[in-house]
């Protein structure tokens, strides 16, 4: 059995902690791995060397830089079957999936480096003779990224990849339920002459090493993607130092489909963005407002449709649409959320249970739920998993009325081939993005952040990556 070692300061250490962190495999419930317990010492000997690399790391060229992206991407991309099969192991990803992920984490690094010649700042005019105002963009530092397990490698290259570029150095928290894959690259790391300091990986529970992290005077900004409550902890941790924090949080994303939609693509889109790693992503489809005159058509075209979903073990079920959940708790959270509506009122069209078929790993079948109400706890809170509540209304605005009653404001959609609909609908939604007639999922050119509870600042593209820079304004005059 494998066991990996904190990754600080380009050598690997065990911690002083007596204990290790076992990583199962979610379909068969079986210890894969075992991983040393950060401590607080850990993170902080993390960021002290984070901090000592940072001034010769922001020295370079930012296209000097740019070259270790690249090599990240060419390292990944020699070893993306292995590391499509690690990352498919650990968290129950189907194997497709997982190779998408582990190939966008490549691009994604290339697509960053690319950045290096248009980091760009400002000549401003001023209202005095003989004087320029220059704005210049200037790294932060110390860039601490603490990962989740859904999306574990890319999300990890979003929070690396744009902070190295800017010039921070970084410090990662993998996800202590799937940190195999990131610790993998860890070691590919070491073949690409990165220098020491530059990338640390910590693992450790949120509570130890992202509190010390979060907390920590050298920490310029800390990027966490994570539940609610965990951002809230971030801030609270960050609150001494007024540290910049940047968080993509929870989501409860609407899906709107008018009288007028493409129905097979619509329920194609909808089905697609709510069993992709079976539900658990942030973004994915969480309920479904439909036109009052389509909805029996609509809802017996979905059920059929959710009725072909198939389910296998994420690593050799090859064509399997979707697979475990990632763990326990995770279950049982869906399961009690499922249950409770159904005391609520609410109906069950398909799934509502465990599948039959396996008598281990945590999985649990496609479900749609009809006859919820708006204030129900399955469409107000996020399920973060394969369970569909589809409801009803009349006009556009008591759809949209309906969508935006919500904490959340991460995702959204309409399908109408209305133009009139869908700019109503575009202007009117309140979330950071809103898909037209397609599946949730963002492009890494475009910019991934939510309203309300579901986060501030974000990630992707240009604003993405200017996240990890200040601005500096330099008044100069001249006789």
């Amino acid at each position: 059995m494998k066991h990996y070692k904190q990754y600080i300061n380009g050598a690997f250490i065990d911690s002083k902690a007596t204990s290790v962190i076992e990583i199962l495999n979610p379909c068969t419930e079986e210890v894969i791995s075992t991983i040393s317990t950060g401590t607080v010492e850990d993170a902080n000997n993390a960021l002290e060397a984070a901090q000592a690399a940072q001034p010769a790391w922001e020295a370079l060229p930012a296209i000097q830089r740019a070259a270790f992206l690249h090599k990240m991407a060419n390292v990944i991309r020699e070893n993306r079957v292995f590391l499509a099969e690690t990352l498919s192991k650990e968290q129950a990803k189907v194997i497709g999936l997982a190779q998408v992920e582990i190939d966008v984490t490549a691009d994604y690094f290339d697509y960053n480096a690319g950045w290096a010649r248009r980091i760009e700042g400002e000549i401003i005019q001023s209202d005095r003779e003989k004087e320029h105002i220059y704005l210049h963009k200037v790294p932060i530092g110390v860039a601490v990224g603490i990962c989740p397990w859904n999306f574990p490698f890319f999300v990890m290259a979003r929070k690396v990849a744009a902070s190295l570029i800017t010039g921070n150095t970084c410090v990662i928290k993998p996800s202590s339920e799937a940190p195999n894959t990131i610790m993998e690259f860890a070691d590919f790391i070491q073949k690409i002459d990165l220098p020491r300091g530059v990338l640390n990986f910590v693992c450790g529970a949120g509570r130890t090493v992202g509190n010390a992290l979060s907390k920590s005077p050298i920490t310029g900004i800390i990027s966490l993607t994570g539940s609610v409550g965990a951002g809230q902890k971030v801030i609270t941790a960050a609150a001494d130092n007024i540290t910049k924090v940047s968080l993509e949080l929870g989501g409860k994303a609407p899906a709107i489909v008018c009288a007028d939609a493409n129905l097979d693509l619509a329920i194609n889109s909808v089905v697609s963005s709510k069993v992709i790693f079976s539900g658990q992503v942030c973004n994915c489809a969480e309920r479904v407002y439909v036109e009052d005159s389509i909805y029996d058509e609509f809802v017996d075209k979905l059920t059929k449709k959710m009725s072909q979903v198939t389910i296998d073990d994420a690593l050799t079920g090859i064509n399997a649409d979707m697979s475990s959940l990632v763990s326990q708790s995770q279950l049982d959270k869906i399961t009690e959320m499922v249950e409770y509506a159904k005391k609520e009122g609410a109906e069950v069209l398909v799934g509502g249970k465990r599948p039959e078929q396996f008598n281990r790993g945590y999985y649990y079948e496609p479900t749609i739920l009809t006859n919820c109400s708006q204030d129900s706890q399955i469409i107000q809170e996020e399920v973060f998993g394969p369970v569909l509540p589809v409801m009803k209304f009349n006009t556009l605005d008591e759809a949209i009325a309906m969508s935006n009653d919500t904490e959340f404001g991460l995702t959204s959609s309409i399908f109408s081939e209305n133009f009139n609909n869908i700019m109503k609908a575009t202007n009117g939604l309140h979330f950071g993005e809103t898909y037209v007639n397609r599946e949730h999922f963002e492009a890494i050119q475009g910019f991934h952040a939510g309203w309300k509870k579901s986060g501030v600042g974000g990630a992707d593209g240009k604003h993405g990556m200017e996240e990890y820079l200040h601005t500096k304004v330099i008044y100069a005059k001249y006789y």
